[in-house]
């Protein structure tokens, strides 16, 4: 921590930073573009990897249980890690945290890269997962002491089309570095690509982006860090493992042992607060209604957001067979509409304040329920470009949704509670993944059978599409219950 730092005190919380600003008293955007930089590749290697499998199976033997793991511990260390990441931002600063996280997702993503076994692979993303979830919340902490009015809704909205265009293109981007084979890298060139970008992020990070940290002299909560890392890692596994091991009984022993686990987390973070400690999560967080419904809605909104990219990425593959680059192409039409919708947004969330999201999730179902008629009607046969409008929709929907929704759910948080307030909204997010893709998947796969067809995989997704499209209701439900102060500025 520097002397200065400690000096400015709540101020350098609540305010910007003298070097945020540019001569013209406007906004720098350097810091902006270079933390989002950082939120993209540390995002996108949740989506990325799916692309690998045929390759990891084929070059480095891997067995379907390695498969799993590959994915299931970079899950489980991100979402176990988020909270106590976006606190640790709070207490010693969230450009040093950022700094340190980023660097050690860079040495990870390497580590990766060469892995010369499935072993050590799972090992490296474990540590790409942990130190994802340092760098992630992060970000909204420094947007939101960083910028201020129209700007920190400009700043917000793009975070939001980050984290939902590494959704929607990680296929694409995953397929195209694979099929370009760089020096004959094959499935490790969409590690190693993160180590020349995360090097000149951490470059440029000290010389763009301020330092903030919350007020007064705050410690870490370990009893908090323990009991919610053990309990978001009892609902992450049984989740991310369940379906491919058939449900056995550690699964349900595990979601069992997370109730206790997270109600006693909530209860000693009440009684820290009431004795003016400084609990992990501070429960006047959940006092604005916008935050606390925000966070719900969030969650279920990415149940149904997530899930959708592994059906597609299932149907296209699997019962259309298409390569991994084919069918990331065809999310081209996904993401177009993504960025149309996601550039609307702000101009429809001045007009309809938290209504945008009601509108953003009924065009995403309604999206939903036209790819699952086109796809009963293509069955096996039939050409998949019949699927863009559809898609097209869907993505639309999503941007109306995903752009504005950090900034209606973060705008009444204090600066002090930046980066732990993001840790909880990103949690959200991942287990809204993780419930989305265990339950879509149960659906999906129940329709499926075990050696499904064309035929069956048409229906696997049609299905699978309704019950997301149900989810997307819900959302527009929920967000009803914001205030009506939930406006997008």
């Amino acid at each position: 921590m520097t002397t200065e730092a400690e000096l400015t005190g709540s101020a350098a919380s609540a305010a910007p930073a003298p070097d945020i600003e540019e001569a013209a008293g406007k906004p720098a955007w350097g810091a902006l573009l270079v933390v989002l930089a950082g939120l993209f590749i540390a995002n996108i290697d949740f989506f990325i990897v799916n692309v690998a499998i045929p390759s990891l199976q084929h070059n480095m033997h891997a067995s379907s249980a390695q498969i799993q793991l590959v994915a299931a511990t970079f899950n489980i260390g991100l979402s176990a890690m988020l909270i106590t990441g976006g606190r640790l931002g709070d207490i010693y600063g969230r450009r040093k945290v950022f700094s340190i996280g980023l660097g050690l997702f860079t040495l990870a993503s390497l580590a990766c890269g060469i892995a010369p076994n499935m072993g050590e692979l799972i090992a490296a993303r474990a540590v790409q997962g942990a130190a994802a979830a340092l760098v992630i919340p992060q970000v909204l902490g420094i947007l939101t002491t960083a910028y201020q009015g129209k700007a920190r809704a400009v700043a917000f909205n793009a975070y939001g089309i980050t984290m939902g265009a590494s959704a929607v293109f990680g296929q694409l981007i995953g397929g195209l570095l694979i099929k370009a084979d760089v020096f004959g890298w094959d499935w490790r060139t969409i590690f190693l690509i993160n180590a020349p970008i995360g090097a000149v992020v951490l470059l440029l990070t000290p010389k763009t982006v301020p330092e903030s940290r919350a007020e007064g002299h705050t410690g870490l909560d370990w009893t908090g860090v323990i009991l919610v890392t053990a309990g978001l890692s009892a609902v992450v596994l049984p989740l991310v493992e369940g379906r491919e091991q058939g449900w056995p009984t550690w699964t349900w022993e595990c979601l069992v042992a997370a109730v206790p686990l997270l109600a006693a987390f909530w209860y000693t973070q009440r009684r820290k607060a009431a004795r003016n400690k400084s609990p992990l999560v501070h429960p006047s967080l959940f006092e604005d209604r916008a935050f606390g419904v925000g966070v719900v809605s969030l969650l279920v909104f990415f149940a149904a957001m997530a899930s959708f990219f592994l059906v597609l990425a299932l149907y296209l593959q699997e019962g259309r067979g298409l390569s991994a680059l084919q069918s990331g192409l065809l999310f081209i039409p996904l993401g177009l509409g993504f960025f149309i919708g996601s550039a609307q947004a702000p101009k429809a969330a001045a007009k309809l304040g938290k209504q945008v999201l009601t509108v953003g999730a009924v065009l995403q179902a309604a999206g939903n329920i036209a790819l699952a008629a086109t796809a009963w009607h293509l069955d096996s046969s039939g050409a998949v470009g019949w699927c863009i409008p559809a898609m097209v929709l869907s993505g639309f929907g999503m941007g109306f949704v995903v752009a504005p929704l950090a900034s209606l759910v973060l705008e009444g948080v204090a600066p002090q509670h930046a980066a732990a307030a993001s840790g909880v909204f990103s949690t959200a997010q991942e287990m809204g993944n993780a419930i989305g893709i265990a339950v879509i998947g149960v659906v999906f796969f129940g329709v499926a059978g075990h050696h499904g067809s064309a035929h069956t995989y048409a229906h696997a997704f049609g299905s699978s599409l309704l019950v997301q499209a149900g989810i997307c209701v819900l959302v527009a439900a929920l967000v009803q219950l914001l205030p009506r102060k939930a406006e997008a500025s």
